[in-house]
């Protein structure tokens, strides 16, 4: 069967049809796989497990590749999608395996925004079967946020300080500890960055858990308290399944319920 442009930015977007969700489900699933094999890199494991991790992280890496491809070629405005969120995160994604070869740092960093990825489904209600209600995908995305922004300091904190500082920041764990008493501003003091870039995401990490994570947090209490205040009746109109406990109408459709 000829895939078609029209067909190919269809099933990249959908996650209603089987071969759409089961390509979209594949991506993220490679997406937590990937992520999962650069934090057991960070520990001492046999030699040829880790040469095991580095051929599928490569296969992994090709897939991601073709994928940006296949999103690029497919999508009606090419420009638009070139500079779009989605598409950056893809390229850094991708960034370090064609730029292996070339001795440049920072290269490596990129490796940990893969996990941002996941945003593009985070985004997809349909992707949450279980989940029936705009707030239950909201209250996800949100615990999603606050994962993705410790999980993306902690590694990058790691890949800049272990070389450097690999008493202190030993393994990934080392570096999730610093990040979370970081962000959160408890600063216990017994874990401190030696480089001047390590020190430099420090800054940003105390204004990261500033100016964001309240605001998550109390977004996130927030939905709590609604979804406790609010009963299950199904709209016969739109399906809207929770309302408040005095509503006479469904505040989607306006349909009486």
């Amino acid at each position: 069967m000829l895939l078609t442009r029209e067909k190919a930015e269809f099933y990249l977007k959908d996650l209603e049809t089987p071969v759409g969700r089961a390509i979209n489900l594949t991506i993220a699933g490679l997406v937590l796989l990937s992520s999962g094999i650069f934090v057991a890199e960070t520990y001492e494991i046999p030699e040829l497990f880790r040469l095991q991790l580095n051929v599928i992280d490569t296969v992994i890496f090709v897939i991601f590749a073709l994928e940006y491809i296949l999103r690029l070629w497919s999508a009606e405005n090419k420009l638009k999608y070139l500079v779009s969120f989605y598409s950056i995160i893809d390229l850094m994604a991708i960034l370090p395996f064609f730029l292996g070869a070339v001795d440049i740092s920072f290269i490596r960093l990129l490796r940990w925004f893969r996990i941002l990825k996941l945003i593009r489904f985070i985004d997809k209600k349909n992707l949450f079967s279980s989940i029936s209600t705009e707030d239950g995908v909201i209250f996800v995305r949100i615990l999603f946020t606050l994962f993705a922004i410790i999980f993306v300091y902690s590694g990058l904190i790691y890949q800049v300080e272990h070389p450097v500082n690999p008493q202190g920041f030993a393994t990934f764990l080392d570096a999730l500890y610093f990040s979370i008493v970081t962000m959160t501003t408890v600063g216990f003091g017994d874990v401190t960055p030696i480089s001047e870039l390590g020190r430099g995401l420090t800054v940003l990490m105390i204004l990261t858990g500033i100016a964001l994570i309240p605001w998550q947090v109390g977004d996130l209490i927030k939905r709590l308290v609604k979804t406790v205040n609010q009963v299950e009746t199904i709209c016969s109109g739109c399906g809207l399944a929770f309302h408040d406990a005095d509503a006479g109408f469904c505040k989607r459709c306006g349909t009486k319920l």
